[in-house]
């Protein structure tokens, strides 16, 4: 058993500018992060446009960020949400700075502002095309002067620790008091007791067969939460990014970035036509969710596996400038970016709801707090306008710090007062098959690309939630007689991200942003 003040799960943007907000303000604090990989391999490493934050205020302004905010939302943001991180980017980019992170600056050593899809003016801070690795790389270095966070790595969170573990399920609230975790390096659950515990557990994109995400965004505090009985809303509204590099094989798809078409590439059909003018006067420029049902849409009409993407008429010289690490990937895979049109199809990428939180990052869970992907904080409402994403991480990472610290220095915690049962493997005997467990995972992600994917519909909703629940049968029954591992515990968290998305999808009731049912026309 271990006993600490603050449980992080998580090592992106979010977990580790929390605990280093805390660490400054309560040097006393003890803080422990865990995850489950290396402590690089988050879904922060693979952002590549940047970060949107209005530093040109002749050009732009707060107004103009929240207008661009709110209407790639579609209605949905919470304006207070919206105001609040527009507002407190500027100084939360300056902290990031101050601990070592590195912006592009051009040659009068200004910020060099890229724009990408939805957004009105210039605001884009960025690191060539690898602005999440950067930001990973810097945080992780700055933790390190810090004695009192401790990093546990090949951890893997498999529940939280709430009432429920002392039998008492009657309870008004429910609380958190930590988590069961698996350490990958002894196959022992030990028991971590918090007075505070942190999701920031980033994405659920291995929901599907195709995405951008790297191989670990398994929705794991998103399961976590609904197994807890957190709040969980807006789990319908998942982004597809329109550009991720064609693969015949499924799993995680090289992104383009955004900034690339913000850079003035085109896309073209396979026979070579320009199509986009056909669904926004905004053409490539459009949000996300219109690009890519326009890209599904062209690949439906043609019976074709991938559109093009077009960069041979941009300036070569610039565009490595900008883009050095897309142009040698694609160069990798036999693709040369100013000779030869790419290939490419939408891909899941991001998630705009979660779990429910407040302007605080609290969850509906006492004790309980989560920040970035994993969370919904209302931001992003039905669709997220690009590069939205590492600054609400740090936006609200830094504002539930901040509470956090308020609760430590008040010391309520009903921590000490309970004796909480060590893990109990009774049962769990069983080595199962890994083929089995392969299996229900590869039937999952077929049949939510297949039936839950851009386009959805009344009839492949049905038959979602269906099969779903035969597939939640089998994965329990698993579960409970299987030694635990991190390909059971996945699975475990797909299976509750997927019941939600489907279970919420069939909920609503028009199209808005990112969802779209074709039977709603």
């Amino acid at each position: 058993m271990a006993i600490q003040d603050v449980l992080v799960i998580g090592s992106g943007i979010a977990g580790l500018s929390y605990a280093l907000k805390i660490a400054i303000r309560y040097p006393d604090a003890k803080i422990t992060i865990v995850t489950k990989a290396n402590e690089d391999e988050t879904n922060t490493k693979y952002a590549q446009g940047g970060v949107a934050v209005v530093s040109d205020f002749e050009k732009d302004s707060f107004e103009k960020h929240i207008e661009d905010t709110l209407r790639a939302g579609d209605g949905l943001c919470k304006l207070e949400a919206v105001e609040v991180v527009v507002k407190e980017a500027p100084e939360r980019i300056n902290e990031i700075i101050d601990w070592g992170v590195r912006f592009d600056k051009n040659h009068e050593g200004i910020y060099d502002l890229g724009r990408e899809g939805g957004h009105t003016e210039n605001r884009i801070v960025h690191h060539k095309d690898i602005t999440g690795w950067e930001i990973e790389r810097a945080m992780l270095e700055a933790i390190k002067s810090y004695p009192n966070i401790k990093m546990l790595t090949h951890h893997f969170v498999v529940d939280l620790i709430t009432e429920h573990h002392l039998r008492q399920d009657n309870t008004d609230k429910i609380t958190c008091f930590g988590a069961y975790i698996l350490d990958l390096n002894t196959d022992k659950v030990e028991q971590h007791l918090a007075k505070v515990t942190l999701l920031a557990t980033g994405g659920v994109g291995h929901v599907y067969k195709n995405t951008t995400n790297p191989i670990i965004a398994t929705g794991d505090g998103i399961g976590l939460a609904r197994r807890a009985k957190a709040t969980v809303s807006g789990m319908q509204f998942i982004q597809f990014h329109p550009t991720a590099f064609y693969s015949e094989f499924d799993g995680q798809l090289f992104l383009i970035s955004e900034a690339v078409r913000g850079f003035g590439a085109k896309l073209r059909t396979k026979d070579g036509e320009l199509f986009m003018h056909k669904y926004d006067e905004r053409e490539e420029l459009a949000s996300r969710d219109i690009v890519a049902r326009a890209i599904d849409n062209e690949m439906k009409l043609r019976g074709d596996d991938y559109v093009y993407i077009d960069c041979r008429h941009l300036e070569k010289e610039k565009f490595l400038e900008h883009f050095p690490n897309i142009y040698e990937k694609c160069k990798s895979e036999g693709y040369d970016m100013f000779t030869e049109l790419v290939p490419v199809v939408p891909a899941s990428h991001y998630l705009c709801g979660g779990i429910d939180v407040d302007l605080e990052g609290k969850t509906s869970i006492e004790n309980l707090f989560a920040v970035g992907e994993c969370s919904n904080t209302g931001l992003h409402g039905a669709n997220r306008l690009a590069s939205n994403s590492l600054l609400e991480a740090m936006v609200f990472g830094h504002r539930a710090a901040l509470k956090t610290v308020d609760l430590l220095n008040d010391n309520q915690f009903s921590i000490y007062n309970f004796e909480f049962p060590e893990w109990n493997e009774e049962g769990m005997k069983v080595q199962e098959e890994l083929v089995l467990i392969s299996y229900l995972r590869k039937q999952l992600q077929a049949m939510m690309s297949e039936l839950v994917g851009i386009v959805r519909s009344d009839n492949r909703l049905q038959i979602a939630q269906n099969r779903i629940n035969e597939i939640e049968k089998m994965v329990k029954e698993i579960y409970y007689f299987t030694i635990v591992s991190p390909k059971i515990l996945e699975l475990r968290n797909l299976v509750d991200v997927a019941h939600l998305i489907i279970e919420q999808s069939i909920n609503q009731k028009e199209n808005r942003g990112t969802f779209y049912n074709k039977d709603f026309n």
